[in-house]
């Protein structure tokens, strides 16, 4: 919680949105805070942090909050339903329309660090893949194809971004339950997608963490083994004995 407030703190003492140009949509200089279950925590205590976050972001720092996944009413669970149109639409569409209203504070957001869209959510990959070419309509083609919300793969949501100072262009995703989704599955259809056009893959990417379950996952079905599971990892097998014994 300490944390999660202090870089609420750092972004916006860091980043002026006023002065701030990119591709990706953003709202705030910390955009998005996610408490997300690890370990035996569950969702509920996960929603419960947020909203206690929430509230503190506007309390101590003066910055406008939304909320959005479990930590959320209905309509507001989408994140990109609170995003929509980024920090420019949204500071103007806060002051003047009550739908899209900050949840805490405002209804004016922070003038240079916007708003925090705190929320509760399952563990998200986020994953990108680049495409060696500079039509940025292919890469919107894909991401079309492949999000859920057109009726493509389960849990993912795409953007197709330009890349222009690398020549590329970019199926950016989030996969918000790679087990419905796994990564690798994404990579193939995305490639295969991609050949479909005439275009190879550049390299995919990374972006921040993701859980050994999901690597496990990718491993297992692109070697074809049978009967894996988790404790066929050494190291899964020692840590669980470890503590079953402390």
């Amino acid at each position: 919680m300490e944390a999660a407030v202090r870089a609420a703190g750092k972004a916006a003492e860091l980043i002026d949105l006023t002065r701030h140009q990119g591709v990706h949509p953003r709202v705030g200089a910390l955009d998005v805070l996610p408490f997300v279950p690890l370990g035996d925590t569950t969702l509920e205590a996960c929603t419960t942090l947020a909203h206690e976050a929430g509230r503190r972001i506007w309390d101590e720092l003066r910055i406008p909050v939304y909320f959005y996944e479990a930590a959320a009413r209905p309509e507001r669970a989408r994140l990109e339903n609170v995003r929509r149109g980024g920090f420019e639409t949204l500071s103007q569409a806060a002051l003047i329309d009550p739908a899209r209203a900050p949840d805490i504070g405002g209804p004016a957001l922070h003038p240079t660090a916007g708003a925090v869209i705190v929320g509760a959510r399952k563990f998200l990959i986020a994953y990108n893949i680049n495409l060696k070419t500079t039509d940025l309509k292919i890469a919107k083609a894909i991401a079309h194809r492949i999000r859920a919300s057109s009726g493509g793969m389960p849990a993912v949501k795409a953007l197709g971004l330009p890349l222009p100072s690398r020549g590329l262009v970019q199926v950016s995703m989030n996969l918000t339950d790679f087990e419905q989704t796994p990564v690798h599955a994404v990579f193939a259809e995305v490639s295969r997608l991609a050949s479909g056009f005439g275009v190879e893959v550049e390299k995919s990417e990374l972006i921040g963490l993701m859980p050994r379950k999901a690597m496990e996952i990718a491993f297992a079905d692109l070697l074809r083994l049978d009967h894996f599971d988790s404790q066929r990892v050494v190291e899964n097998r020692l840590e669980d004995l470890f503590l079953l014994r402390s």
